[in-house]
């Protein structure tokens, strides 16, 4: 068990950096970090899912 809790503190940390990095307003950074830190394992399957994409090429 200690290592799916060292896994979901790796993708938090890996999750929140990315936020704090992304071109996104500091409200929504700060949202999104909180959303993060609160709710470690939904938080992430959310960002995973809808986050800031701060600057990145589209795919087309």
């Amino acid at each position: 068990m200690e290592i799916l809790g060292l896994l979901v503190l790796i993708l938090d940390i890996y999750a929140i950096y990315n936020v704090l990095t992304s071109g996104s307003s500091l409200g929504a950074k700060a949202l999104w970090t909180l959303g993060i830190i609160i709710l470690p394992v939904i938080g992430f399957i959310v960002w995973l899912l809808a986050g800031p994409r701060g600057g990145g090429k589209a795919i087309a």
